[in-house]
């Protein structure tokens, strides 16, 4: 008998008995064991249906053990009568499953289509990564394994992964790759694609001298891996990118969904027995919080790593809940059975009313402090818990009830994130923890983040449509009250949306000051809230279309020490070209750098400055065409539309040239002058920059400065009035547009518009 200590790289079930492990030791050999794991489901029906059932599971070939037992169905009363089902091969239970439901279509089953890493985590608490004690025989069969850590640590030690770094020398939906570089032990190397034997023997070599335990690629789900297999299949040269011995990898096909009122698209994915393997650009989450975000994922729910970057947020919570319920003996059931309950109009009219918006003042302020409710609606499930097996509260208050499921799986959770929020205020800031602990919570915020509407999501299995409105009643009240509690401060409340609310009072201007409302708020509302910062300035921005109505998600300011927050511009949009989003960027920076109001003209001259130099540029062709390109999201089939949009006129194009495109991909595109308007990045041909639409890209560019402008007096008008002269002979009427523009008479005017601005819409999430 044996016995290391290591890591948990990785859990898959065995083609021929029980399940493998890989372990990462600490002497760093790579350790692959088996254990006996047998996979249990169970089937719920009539006496006769389960009887029924029995006969035929004991005709069949394979090792069952099969039993009545009692147990609980989180919807029902009472405790169900059901028939356990124990199937001793891991790898046999879905081909099982799959023959009962063509046999017996009518019956209920629960935990039948559970993920392994979620039985095994539910049974032995284990997570991708986690630091375990073994002990196993001379047949490298487990005998013993305990768990050392918890996902739920805020510094976990972290094994010496070995990475591999692989991508084509250029975006294969734009051109053929013609090399690949790989990065490995800080070592960069460039192996040519042709002849595709000499590049194999290369890369196997690779493989075989640093046996990686994670492979990063770019296109590798979509081009890189399927295209490196074909070659080893053309010149029968095997390619060991799995560990496990004699196992091809594993395909999943790409797909199209809905999701928040998006069509997604989920390209093909690659995976791999024995190592990782992650495409980048086609993780779901990466550009949010790169791999140290997609480790935390994977620890917290219980998903295998390489599954894990490239699941939805929605798909984690749901992972999550499923092992809590295991772990509580609640079965996990197939199909949700659960429709909504009748309601009448004043049932609707109460609950069914979404997030809480108070329109802000247009304008730009100072001083003002943003108070936020720190993930306002999973702290409200924790605090008044709300699950949907628990009656609905009465009240903004503590729950009587045991927690149910929902307050379960949250509360490690939030209480990870707030620790770490916390522990970021007292880090210095060259602490190397800094930017580990933004990804971390960044995983977790988007875990929180899509837990609410999750609540409400038809298919959840744990889900219940009471619950979430519920979370949004009980959040209005929560910041009604801080409003409350603002307003009898002495503040002046300029905008509130959802979970979080925009305040100013004289004399405010440090955070210590904010500390009194932050104490009055948690008290009145039992909820966790933080000072998000102190603006030095901040601007509100109208509508487009009407100025007179503001919007209650576009806004930009600059805090006191400096850093930028920008929501709803061109800035934050993913349909904006580079181009655009830069000068915009450049501007606000430079606007940024004003540290009160007396160098505010200074910095807005500069600003109109850089907009001078970047039209010149447009005019005279010098913007790289890569920095032009929009990207658009196709909604629908191409033979959906009925009048094309640019991008389905792209799609179109690419279509002709033999490339396919599917709803939910990004077609990236410049706009040029004449029919169809626009012309396809990826086509085998390349643009003539002759044919740019310059007018167009000046139109946007204009549009995106005066976002940022408006607020300090200059209009979109304006800015277009100077267009066809030179912008350095404008700038004294640019300046004499902002002549006498002043905070006090500025605010003045916005408190005109101060009646009727509460408003109860869609904006919904935390």
């Amino acid at each position: 008998m044996a016995e290391v200590s290591g890591w948990l790289l990785d859990l898959y079930e065995d083609t021929r008995d029980g399940i493998v492990l890989w372990l990462i030791t600490d002497l760093g050999e790579r350790l692959r064991l088996r254990q006996h794991f047998p996979i249990r489901f169970y089937v719920a029906g009539g006496e006769d249906q389960l009887e029924r059932v029995e006969c035929y599971l004991n005709r069949q070939s394979i090792s069952l053990a099969l039993q009545r037992a009692e147990r609980r169905d989180l919807f029902q009363v009472h405790p169900l009568q059901v028939l356990s089902v124990e199937v001793a091969q891991a790898a046999r239970q879905a081909l099982l499953f799959r023959s009962l439901t063509r046999r017996f279509p009518g019956l209920d089953y629960y935990d039948v289509d559970v993920q392994l890493s979620l039985r095994h985590a539910a049974q032995y608490g284990t997570f991708p990564l986690a630091r375990c004690r073994v002990s196993y025989d001379e047949n490298h069969w487990l005998q013993d394994l305990r768990v050392l850590n918890s996902p739920w640590e805020l510094d976990i030690e972290m094994p010496p992964l070995r990475v591999l770094h692989l991508q084509p020398n250029c975006d294969p939906q734009h051109a053929p790759p013609q090399a690949l570089i790989a990065h490995v032990s800080g070592k960069e190397y460039c192996l040519s694609l042709k002849p595709g034997r000499s590049l194999l023997i290369n890369l196997r070599a690779l493989l075989l001298r640093h046996d990686p335990d994670l492979l990063l690629t770019m296109s590798g789900d979509t081009w890189l891996l399927p295209y490196l297999l074909k070659l080893a299949s053309r010149h029968n040269l095997p390619l060991p990118l799995n560990r496990e011995p004699g196992r091809g990898v594993l395909f999943k096909k790409e797909g199209t969904y809905f999701s928040y009122g998006q069509i997604i698209y989920r390209g093909q994915q690659v995976l791999l027995y024995g190592r990782c393997h992650i495409d980048c650009r086609n993780a779901m989450m990466w550009q949010s919080y790169d791999l140290e975000g997609a480790l935390e994922t994977a620890r917290i729910t219980a998903l295998p790593l390489q599954v894990a970057a490239r699941v939805s947020p929605g798909t984690g919570i749901s992972s999550m809940q499923i092992t809590t319920a295991l772990r509580n003996q609640i079965m996990v059931p197939w199909r949700k059975q659960q429709a909504e309950s009748g309601k009448t109009a004043l049932d609707l009219l109460c609950y069914d009313q979404g997030g809480l918006v108070y329109q802000p003042l247009v304008g730009l302020h100072y001083d003002v402090g943003m108070i936020d409710f720190i993930s306002m609606y999973p702290s409200i499930m924790v605090h008044c818990n709300i699950s949907p097996e628990i009656p609905m509260p009465t009240r903004l208050g503590a729950s009587d009830h045991p927690p149910g499921i929902v307050p379960l799986t949250l509360a490690p959770l939030l209480e990870k994130r707030i620790a770490l929020k916390q522990r970021a205020l007292a880090l210095p800031p060259w602490d190397p923890r800094r930017k580990l602990d933004k990804a971390r919570s960044s995983a977790h915020k988007w875990l929180l983040v899509t837990c609410f509407g999750y609540l409400g999501y038809k298919n959840a299995r744990f889900g219940r449509i009471e619950a979430h409105e519920a979370v949004t009643t009980w959040g209005r009240e929560a910041l009604l009250r801080a409003k409350e509690a603002a307003e009898e401060l002495g503040f002046t409340v300029l905008h509130m949306y959802v979970d979080g609310l925009w305040v100013k009072k004289e004399g405010c201007r440090q955070p210590q000051a904010f500390q009194p409302l932050l104490e009055e708020v948690s008290r009145r509302t039992c909820l966790p809230v933080a000072l998000d910062g102190v603006y030095r300035w901040v601007a509100f921005l109208p509508s487009r279309v009407d100025a007179r109505w503001p919007v209650p998600n576009r806004y930009f300011g600059v805090f006191q020490d400096g850093s930028v927050k920008v929501r709803g511009i061109d800035l934050r949009r993913r349909d904006s070209a580079p181009f655009v989003a830069e000068i915009q960027e450049q501007m606000l920076r430079c606007l940024a750098q004003a540290s009160d109001m007396g160098q505010i003209e200074e910095k807005v001259e500069k600003a109109l400055a850089l907009l001078s130099h970047w039209l010149a540029d447009l005019r005279a062709g010098r913007v790289p065409l890569e920095k032009l390109l929009v990207g658009k999201k196709l909604s629908r089939e191409l033979g959906g539309y009925r009048v094309p949009s640019p991008g389905a006129r792209a799609a179109m194009q690419l279509q002709a040239a033999g490339k396919t495109v599917r709803p939910g991909q990004r077609v990236r595109l410049l706009f040029t002058r004449g029919e169809p308007g626009v012309h396809a990045w990826d086509l085998p041909d390349a643009p003539d920059p002759r044919t740019l639409d310059l007018a167009y890209y000046r139109e946007l560019l204009l549009r995106a400065a005066a976002n940022i402008l408006q607020p300090f007096g200059i209009s979109e008008e304006v800015l277009k009035a100077c267009v066809n002269t030179d912008m350095g002979e404008q700038l004294p009427l640019l300046k004499q547009s902002t002549a006498g523009f002043s905070v006090p008479a500025k605010m003045r005017v916005h408190q005109l518009r101060g009646c009727d601005r509460l408003l109860v819409g869609t904006a919904v999430r935390a």
